[in-house]
This record gives structure tokens, C-alpha cells and sequence, in this order.
């Protein structure tokens, strides 16, 4: 990063210098201009999002999220270089509450200072908070870097100032071009005749990290002596050699990552403990993050199992809160006790369904006033108006039911919640024909 973030203290932005030949060759690659930057067409493409800004001549405050190795740093200084504004960066591994504060008061005699903070979830709630003024007055434009969700790992205050943007893991064919362009481009690398004849390892050892995909081609080319002809071939077979590791191995930030955690999903809401225990080792074994595995469970307990067992939800919720507060080694007994009571739980996604059906109505056809019955009635004049007149509270009917309508008059009658085909859920849809008889035709 030195080579381009030669100094925390913002100043008129320059190009930063060419690296050395003795550089690695992913800082000899990286892209010195937008023009140059390998994917993340959804945000710096002619229609993307981050073009868009650009073009007005602006940006906001924002949070590039997405796996090691995507493009985040590099992004966030091409976006100061192609505004020219001034630069200052920090990293959240070693930078303190006052190395904020020294920067935003440097800000403050420079506009339009653009602060880039690497692993911006390292950072406690007090670093976070001495940012709040500076991002919401518009002393500094923030550009946050991270690998985990912001919605757990940035303060909502400090969230809220900012737009959050996915960076997706590269493609297939993105790392490819840039082996080809290092090949053909790079000053040390050109001169001599390469041969690529297998990529699989190269990509899959990468786990869509270009960083690492660059820097693992380097060395292979460097410790792969020529055949007679002088070419150096690159298969499969050779990289794996001089990588010393399988392609097996478990990659908690690469492409991996994402293949084990939807295996590990669906294995559990296809109700097979056997293999979501399988997957769960092979998280825990390459040091995934408990908390992820956990916030995961908490979704499919919702999702796949819904109504049919709600205490799958409230296990999950414990699961998550003793993950928090043990952590490894011992959640992995946790962990192993909730994924086989998910997968061998009842399913249902009648929830997941009813609500995404829900809001489908709202998108399609916007909001309908509220029944005049259940609005609420704070003033004279709205009580005047019949507000809240004639709402029947429920807990004075049989049953502590009372015949009302609820939903707006457009939508009277229309169902959203299917019951699932399960005895819980079955047991629910004889209560709501006993209450609605049929109206909603349960």
C-alpha cells in the first residue's frame, strides 16, 4: 500500500509513483487508471453507479464491501484521482482515535479530502464515532474498506452517512485477463516465453483474490526452469507443486467461501444433518468466523423452517449469542448441536413467502390508506373524524376474537400467508378458518 498511500496527511492529489521491477507483481499490475480496472462493471461501468458520481463531478461518503483481493483499495484511490481531490488513507490496524482526529483537522484546511480507511471494521465504536461530525458536515468523503458486513460491523450512525456498495467476487474470465495482461504487459514478466497450458489451479488456488492470483503466477514463473526451447510451461500439476497446497483447501476468503456456506444452507433445509455437518467442519477447519456461520443458521431458521418449528428460531438466537461470547474452540460443539436440530427440523418457507408476497403487492401498487377503524387518534380533530371509532378490541370477543376488517378496502380478502404442509402449521390454518371462516379461504 506505501507505494500508493505515500503519506497520511491529504495533499493535492498526484499520481502515485510507478513501482520498482523488485515490487510484486500485483502492485506492478495494479491499474493506475479507472480505464484499467478489471471488473465491478455493476459500479464503474458506463451505466454503474460509481460512474454516475463521477460524472456529476462528486462523490459521496460510501463502503466498498467484498471478499480480499476484488479491487476495493484500488477503487478507492482511483475514484480521488479521477476527481483530483486530495488523498489521505488510513489503515484500522494500526491507526488510533487521534490519527483520525489529526486528519480531519488537516481536512478542514484542504476541501474536498477524501479519506480512505482500509478494514474499516477493525475500527471500535470510538474510532467510528470521532468520524461522525467530519463525514456528516462534509469535512472529509469517506471511502471505507471491508470484508464483513457493515451492518454488523459499522455503527448505525456512522452507516447511515454512507452508501454501502457490493464488490463481487471476480470472475472466471476477469482473472484470466489479468494473467494475460501480466503476461504481455508486465516488463519481467514479457521477456520471457511462457506457455499457459492449464489455469485451473492458478484460479482456484486464488480464490478469486487477484492479489494472490498475480503474486502465486510470479512465483511459479520465477521457480519453473524452461524446457529446451526456453518456454516455461504452466500446468495444473506445476502450480500445485510450488503452491504446496491442494486444490482442496478451504479459502474463507475467496470463491470457496461462498460454494461451502449455499452447500451448507441448502444441506440443512434439504434436512441432511450428515452433510451440513461435513460442510460446517470444513468452515471451522479453514478458520471461518463463527459469527458468520451463525448469522446464517439464524436466517434459514426463519427462512426454511419458519412456523413449522419456531423454536428452530429461538435455538439459532442462542446459538448466535454463545458464538459471540465463546468463540472457537468450543462453539464448534454449539454450532454442531444447532445445525443437526435445523436439519432435522420440520420445513416451511410459508413466512419467506408470505412477506416477499407482501411486499410484491406494495411495490406494485403503493400504499392504501389505512382502514379509518385502526387509525390512531392522538387529536380532537381526528377524533372528530371518526378515527378509531369503531375498532372493536379484540380481547372483549369470544375467544379474545373480534370480527373486523383489517386490511385496507382494495385489498380486502386477500390472502398473503399459506400455511405450510406441516402438523404446526396445520394446526394454525384450522385456528385462522375457525376465526376468518371464508373470508380468506383457509
Amino acid at each position: 500500500m506505501a507505494s500508493l498511500f505515500p503519506d497520511d496527511e491529504p495533499t493535492a492529489f498526484t499520481p502515485a509513483p510507478a513501482p520498482g521491477p523488485d515490487a510484486p507483481l500485483a502492485e506492478r499490475q495494479r491499474p493506475r487508471r479507472l480505464a484499467d480496472y478489471a471488473g465491478q462493471q455493476h459500479l464503474v461501468g458506463e451505466t454503474g453507479v460509481l460512474r454516475r458520481y463521477l460524472n456529476s463531478g462528486r462523490l459521496p461518503s460510501l463502503i466498498l464491501w467484498g471478499p480480499p483481493g476484488v479491487g476495493k483499495t484500488t477503487l478507492a484511490h482511483l475514484l480521488a484521482s479521477e476527481l483530483k481531490q486530495p488523498f489521505s488513507a488510513l489503515s484500522a490496524i494500526n491507526a488510533g482515535v487521534k490519527d483520525v482526529r489529526d486528519v480531519i483537522e488537516k481536512a478542514k484546511r484542504q476541501r474536498g479530502t477524501v479519506l480512505f480507511i482500509d478494514e474499516i471494521h477493525r475500527f471500535s465504536k470510538a474510532q467510528q464515532d470521532a468520524l461522525l461530525g467530519a463525514v456528516e458536515h462534509g469535512t472529509v468523503t469517506l471511502i471505507g474498506a471491508t470484508t464483513e458486513n457493515p451492518s454488523f460491523e459499522v455503527i448505525p450512525a456512522l452507516l447511515s452517512r454512507c452508501q454501502v456498495y457490493v464488490l463481487e467476487a471476480l470472475s472466471a474470465e476477469t482473472l484470466r485477463g489479468l494473467v494475460q495482461k501480466a503476461l504481455t504487459e508486465d516488463a519481467a514478466l514479457k521477456q520471457k516465453k511462457v506457455k499457459l497450458k492449464e489455469d485451473h489451479a492458478l484460479l482456484a488456488l486464488s480464490g478469486g483474490d487477484a492479489r494472490k492470483l498475480l503474486n502465486l503466477l510470479e512465483i511459479v514463473v520465477q521457480s519453473t526452469p524452461p524446457d529446451k526451447k526456453g518456454v516455461i510451461e504452466i500446468t495444473d500439476a506445476v502450480v500445485q507443486q510450488v503452491a504446496q497446497r491442494p486444490l482442496a483447501r478451504y479459502d474463507k476468503g475467496g470463491e470457496m467461501h461462498y460454494d461451502v456456506i449455499s452447500a451448507f444452507i441448502k444441506s440443512m433445509r434439504g434436512s441432511d444433518p450428515n452433510a451440513a455437518l461435513y460442510y460446517l467442519a470444513v468452515m471451522l477447519e479453514g478458520g471461518e468466523d463463527v459469527k458468520f456461520i451463525a448469522r446464517r443458521m439464524l436466517i434459514l431458521a426463519s427462512e426454511d423452517i419458519g412456523n413449522a418449528n419456531p423454536n428452530a428460531l429461538m435455538l439459532a438466537t442462542s446459538c448466535f449469542q454463545a458464538c459471540t461470547v465463546i468463540g472457537l474452540p468450543e462453539s464448534d460443539l454449539i454450532l454442531a448441536q444447532t445445525v443437526i436440530y435445523l436439519a432435522t427440523s420440520p420445513k416451511s418457507n410459508a413466512a419467506y413467502m408470505a412477506i416477499r408476497a407482501a411486499q410484491a403487492e406494495v411495490k406494485a401498487n403503493g400504499v392504501y390508506p389505512v382502514p379509518v377503524p385502526l387509525r390512531n387518534a392522538p387529536t380532537r380533530l381526528m377524533k372528530q373524524l371518526g378515527y378509531g371509532k369503531e375498532y372493536a378490541y379484540s380481547h372483549n370477543g369470544e375467544g379474545n376474537f373480534e370480527e373486523q376488517e383489517f386490511l385496507p378496502d382494495a385489498l380486502s380478502g386477500r390472502r398473503f400467508y399459506e400455511p405450510g404442509h406441516n402438523p404446526s402449521e396445520a394446526k394454525i390454518q384450522e385456528r385462522l378458518r375457525g376465526w376468518w371462516g371464508e373470508k380468506y379461504g383457509y
